[in-house]
């Protein structure tokens, strides 16, 4: 059984003045104070600040920037009065230009120190139009008194929170006729179309606020014209204009051609299935979730060109005998399982489309595809403005020279 990690609260907790270094990925700065090292929260890579240090854990002192004594001329006032103290976001404090900059700036470290790349084509973030009222999906804890709101940052204590600046306005709205009502309910999850303006609410609180719609086992989104059904079970991007972004980025990155063989691993409910089946000959779409599954038969109706397997990628890929022109590979955080990178390796597309959400994991699984594969470009995509998760569109071609190592 493995052993939990070690941590302590530091009471009081401990001033000092340092110098900030290096962003995290996590979207912490960096310091050294003596022999220790500190990871600090709300700064800026450069700047002098006062820190105050509240915990340590694997003998690393984690805290927050108390006062800066050596301005960034990127920092800015952070517009939530909640922020510091939620853990929702990480960056309102730094200008949007820098933020991009600085995702751009993690992705390369990362796929020069995990992926080995000495010098890795990483373009410019694509930065979102409005980055703020963004997320389409906000799941609160609600409290036994019936208050609801988030997580603090750095503990399990509840915050109350009556306005979220990155939620959709629409949730925003909503948030009034439930605080204070929640008493008996863990958690209410809000999603919403965007596009089409349906709404699922789970649990069921129309008897709390009979303007707010009745629980319901769907709803629908539309993303480039197309129509999709998302059940409460399955993943649908947070960001609907940024995901239109990402979406064409892909399609215009993997070239679909008509009379090609498409691979959509990891498909979800379908969504790059559904936009790209009009341009090739077929897609295959491999998913695991039986939710996501359920909703992808009603979304690739019109589809007849598209076969879903329902089936781990690493399980399905190997079996397929049909030839596998271009590839899409969009797994979940943890990245693609070895034996599905071996999969890939072992049916040669001529190109891969490879969507990530986590730099470290897309950086080590790029390593793997290396050899066969040259890689072009990575371009960040700002999914989600304020906080330090990057997306990423990788795009890789099959280097003539390799033969692959299924040969």
């Amino acid at each position: 059984m493995a052993r939990r990690a070690k941590r302590r609260r530091i009471e009081p907790p401990e001033r000092v003045t340092v110098k900030l270094g290096d962003m995290t990925q996590e979207g912490a700065t960096t310091a050294r104070d003596g022999d220790r090292d500190l990871v600090i929260d709300c700064g800026i890579p450069g700047e002098t600040a006062v820190v105050e240090l509240d915990r340590e854990e694997r003998g690393r002192f984690y805290g927050r920037v108390v006062d800066v004594l050596d301005h960034s001329p990127d920092r800015i006032d952070a517009p939530c009065p909640y922020f510091g103290e939620c853990g929702g976001c990480q960056w309102q404090h730094v200008s949007y230009e820098r933020q991009l900059a600085m995702k751009r700036e993690i992705v390369a470290e990362k796929l020069h120190e995990v992926g080995g790349f000495g010098e890795p084509p990483v373009s410019p973030t694509l930065g979102a139009e409005n980055p703020w009222g963004y997320r389409n999906h906000i799941r609160f804890t609600a409290k036994p008194r019936g208050e609801i709101g988030f997580v603090q940052r750095g503990t399990h204590r509840f915050l109350r929170i009556d306005e979220c600046l990155i939620a959709d306005p629409w949730i925003n709205q909503a948030l009034p006729k439930l605080q204070g009502k929640g008493s008996g309910m863990h958690q209410v999850a809000i999603r919403l179309g965007v596009k089409t303006g349906d709404i699922l609410i789970h649990p069921d609180v129309s008897e709390i606020d009979p303007s707010l719609p009745p629980t319901q086992t769907h709803y629908y989104e539309e993303l480039l014209g197309c129509r999709f059904r998302i059940s409460a079970a399955s993943f649908f991007q947070t960001n609907t204009p940024q995901a239109e972004r990402l979406i064409s980025l892909v399609r215009e990155r993997l070239d679909p051609q008509p009379g090609e063989t498409l691979a959509d691993a990891y498909a979800g409910v379908g969504t790059f299935a559904v936009i790209l089946a009009p341009l090739v000959s077929r897609v295959i779409a491999i998913e695991e979730s039986a939710a996501a599954v359920d909703d992808a038969m009603v979304n690739i109706a019109a589809c007849p060109n598209v076969q879903y397997y329902r089936g781990k990628v690493e399980d399905v890929l190997p079996t397929l005998d049909e030839r596998i022109d271009c590839l899409i590979l969009d797994p979940p955080r943890i990245g693609a399982h070895p034996a599905a990178i071996d999969a890939v390796l072992k049916s040669r597309p001529s190109r891969i489309a490879y969507v990530s959400c986590d730099p470290a994991t897309l950086a080590r699984d790029l390593r793997l595809l290396a050899g066969a594969y040259d890689l072009l470009d990575v371009t960040p995509v700002d999914m989600f403005p304020q906080t330090h998760h990057i997306e990423c569109v990788a795009t890789l071609r099959r280097d003539p020279a390799s033969r692959g190592s299924g040969f």
